[in-house]
């Protein structure tokens, strides 16, 4: 909106400019030009100066030009014909013996934004591309690039388009840089510039005479060339080593990313890569640069990508040396590393984690707590040592996310830790100072969970607790969810306890993982989807829900037939035969310890074990299952969790041979049993060996089977084949991921 006044302002400005004595005065004509372009940029609507500011470009002072094109770019949408005026200038000034004003007349020529003028910019730009001075040819190039952009559906000449391609060739890397990003704007409806192997080996040996967002570019831009060799790939890959270590961290992401795509099948090269680039990646997580730091954060999990039992040790050690960076940012990123690998060595990362809670540094202290909480979900069998080590630490939270994880922690477990409630009335002691809601209502949602189980000791708090949250609370959200518990309560504590004991969302994977206890044949079918959370969206239940901890299977009436009509054709119940329901939990739960005892103690065969041969068995079948060994390690562990399966440790996808340990507790006609696991996919090798060896499929359908063995003790083979089925149907419902 124009200033108040801004009429007497212009009616002074075209008095100055229209005066002789002005005009005759260069240093007094440049000022009220000056005066123009500063109300101008105080928001004064000066449109009604254009003729006189046309007027005011025909000058031999480049200084002056160049304020009076900002003006008229500015304002030739709104004076279209008066912009005609202009063009007889700006092409004069296009042969202009200085580049500078050449360079400037075909920029602002082309910025003038006007598809009535195009026909008059199109042979001043041809001629730019071959002009003599470099900064002439940067401008021509990008001025193609805009034409374009200015009438998408007009066609530009193939001769120019020819000449752009040449001009990678130009002497000038800034030309060669902006001829790219000209050719694949202009290319872009048909998949952008031709990348041929001339092209790609001309900008790979160039790549050092560019800048930092050149190079960026030429790497963006060379992703779509695929190499026609062997030989070449490594070729490629020798002339982008040097970029791989940049101590630029845009260049060296690009750089990686390159290295990704050309060796998907070279699962050792990209590896090596990783390798690299880890040191660097870390150390730019402590850029002075937001932008650089935030970049870095979000590609840090590829640390996590690279763990496995050879390297674990040396990848904590390097992360834990990171934790207590003097950057927050740096350290809370390490934590969370940490807590990730933890999902498969849980042991050696939680004594790191709790070794940190000892430094009682706040930003520590709450990446830990948060970190804790997203691992004791994943793996329960992590909640004795979690919670052991909450002792003291609320002591040294400061920020609402950290208090709310460890009042999470509380809600949930707070029947193993001995000072939960006292904990808890710190926290109640001072909710009149607490600024978060988020931190309220967490702390009334624990109060009450743990009154549940502990009602002795929280009777007093929680009454104290509601009564300020209804009373008092100024927050609606929080005053809502107070009256709501307290309505509750006042339903009795059946109600209370059947409508706390509902299914949790899981915060780390944020998908829901306690389901109702229903057949697996009516949601086989949209697992892996977006239907369950539409169906969690929308439903209201009225009916009681099976606990997270217990997931009940009907075999006969409803996993059969998911299974007899699903892919692999495996069929378990006999026709007339009624079994009982199978329930699986994962309490109690197995350390990785107790479970390798287990299992290496049990590989004898049973005739071997006398006594105890009747009270052990063990099962090996063949899954065709293709996707299995190239499932994502959090996709498997979030189908595993959906039906009460916990695996314990995985390789990574693409390793040979692949293995996942899992565990579970089957229970069926009042016996229990415990079932350990293990998935193995030995790749091509094994199919090779046993090739001779079979009458049944061939290596190449062996190539799609996995090798499931299972052991159980005490015996209840009706329950282990029920256990296999269970385990079939989540298997086949696993994607394939190909990265």
């Amino acid at each position: 909106m124009p200033y108040l006044g801004s009429e007497d302002t212009v009616r002074e400005l075209r008095r100055h400019l229209s005066n002789p004595n002005v005009q005759s005065d260069p240093l007094r004509y440049r000022s009220s030009i000056l005066k123009v372009i500063r109300a101008m940029s105080q928001g004064v609507d000066v449109a009604g100066l254009f003729s006189e500011m046309v007027k005011a470009c025909a000058t031999v002072d480049i200084v002056q030009k160049k304020l009076v094109y900002v003006f008229l770019c500015s304002y030739a949408t709104l004076n279209p014909e008066l912009s005609l005026l202009v063009i007889n200038t700006l092409r004069k000034d296009c042969q202009d013996p200085n580049p500078m004003v050449r360079s400037l007349a075909l920029r602002n020529m082309v910025n003038l934004r006007l598809p009535s003028l195009a026909e008059y910019v199109e042979q001043p730009l041809s001629a730019g591309l071959r002009d003599r001075a470099a900064c002439v040819r940067r401008v021509a190039v990008l001025g193609w690039a805009k034409l374009h952009n200015l009438q998408p559906a007009s066609e530009i000449d193939a001769a120019v388009v020819n000449e752009l391609y040449g001009l990678l060739r130009d002497p000038d890397p800034v030309v060669m840089v902006n001829c790219l990003r000209a050719l694949e704007e202009i290319l872009k409806e048909e998949g952008g510039m031709a990348i041929n192997k001339p092209i790609t080996h001309h900008l790979l040996n160039r790549l050092g005479q560019l800048d930092v967002w050149g190079q960026c570019e030429v790497l963006r831009v060379l992703q779509r060339y695929r190499p026609q060799s062997e030989s070449e790939l490594f070729d490629i890959l020798s002339l982008l080593d040097a970029s791989l270590v940049s101590p630029h961290p845009p260049v060296m992401a690009a750089t990686l990313s390159l290295f990704l795509v050309l060796c998907p099948d070279l699962p050792a090269v990209s590896f090596a890569a990783l390798e690299r680039v880890r040191g660097p990646l870390l150390a730019a997580c402590g850029s002075a640069s937001r932008e650089t730091r935030f970049t870095a954060l979000c590609h840090i999990q590829v640390l996590v990508e690279l763990v496995n039992d050879d390297n674990v040790a040396m990848l904590l050690d390097e992360l834990r040396g990171y934790c207590t960076d003097v950057n927050a940012d740096t350290a809370q990123a390490a934590i969370s590393a940490i807590g990730r690998i933890g999902r498969s060595y849980s042991d050696q990362c939680l004594q790191i984690l709790t070794g940190l809670l000892g430094l009682q540094q706040e930003h520590i202290t709450s990446a830990v707590v948060q970190t804790m909480r997203d691992l004791v979900w994943v793996c329960p069998q992590c909640s004795d040592t979690v919670c052991s080590a909450l002792e003291g630490c609320e002591e040294t939270l400061q920020d609402s996310q950290g208090r709310q994880a460890l009042l999470w922690l509380l809600a949930v477990h707070g029947e193993r830790v001995r000072s939960a409630p006292y904990t808890l009335e710190g926290f109640i002691d001072g909710v009149r100072g607490e600024a978060s809601p988020g931190v309220k209502m967490e702390l009334l949602t624990t109060t009450m969970r743990l009154f549940v189980c502990r009602p002795a000791e929280t009777q007093d708090m929680l009454g104290r607790l509601l009564h300020h949250c209804i009373e008092e609370e100024t927050d609606m959200c929080v005053r809502d969810q107070a009256l709501l518990y307290y309505r509750l309560l006042r339903c009795g504590m059946e109600e209370t306890r059947r409508v706390l004991g509902g299914r949790r969302s899981e915060p780390s994977l944020g998908v829901l993982i306690g389901r109702p206890a229903e057949p697996i044949s009516q949601w086989a079918s949209s697992f892996n989807t977006l239907e369950p959370l539409k169906q969690g969206a929308g439903e209201t239940e009225t009916t009681g829900r099976a606990s997270p901890q217990h997931v009940t299977f009907d075999l006969d009436s409803d996993l059969s037939d998911t299974l007899n009509s699903g892919a692999g054709g495996f069929s378990f119940s006999p026709a007339g035969v009624q079994a009982p329901p199978l329930t699986l939990s994962l309490s109690p739960a197995l350390s990785p310890e107790e479970f390798e005892r287990l299992w290496t103690q049990r590989r004898a065969p049973p005739a071997e074990e006398g006594a105890e041969e009747l009270d052990y068995v063990c099962l090996e079948e063949r899954i065709r299952c293709p996707a299995v060994p190239h499932c994502s390690p959090q996709s498997l562990q979030a189908a595993m969790q959906l039906v009460n399966i916990q695996t314990l440790a995985f390789t990574a996808a693409h390793a040979s041979p692949w293995r996942v340990y899992l565990y579970t507790h089957a229970q069926q006609a009042a016996r229990s049993a415990l079932i350990l696991g293990q998935l193995l996919y030995a790749g091509e090798d094994e199919d090779e060996d046993e090739a001779g060896l079979s009458e049944g499929p061939s290596p190449r359908g062996r190539e799609e089977e996995v090798k499931v063995t299972l052991k159980q003790r005490p015996r209840d083979e009706k329950a282990l084949q029920g256990f296999l089925s269970i385990l079939t149907a989540v298997l086949h419902t696993l994607p394939f991921n190909t990265h």
